[in-house]
């Protein structure tokens, strides 16, 4: 029996590793790279980086609560202005039903 030519080729953009028969050009197996542990960044650049998320946050907490109290004061107003209305204007009564138009 002949051996196989097989190469190994690493890709330039992933730096993952595959073996590949030189015959046929059909891949026999395939390895992925080692991903960096986080990402690469060091152990400050991360600590930094929870302190923003947190302030974003907090931030945005902030926020919420700000337009809940608005949200609050606004569906007051338009429930005031609903019975303004409707003390207004006078009921016309009960809506026709459809047996009534024959």
């Amino acid at each position: 029996m002949s051996e196989t030519r097989k190469l190994t080729v690493k890709c330039p953009d992933c730096n993952s590793e595959m073996v590949v028969d030189a015959a046929t050009g059909a891949i026999l197996s395939h390895k992925k790279a080692r991903q960096p542990i986080a990402g690469g960044k060091d152990f400050d650049s991360l600590l930094k980086g929870l302190d923003e998320d947190k302030a974003r946050a907090e931030d945005v907490f902030a926020r919420e609560v700000a337009a809940m109290k608005d949200r609050d004061r606004l569906l007051e107003e338009k429930f005031r202005e609903a019975m303004r209305r409707a003390e207004e204007e006078p009921d016309e009564g009960p809506p026709r039903r459809p047996f009534d138009l024959d």
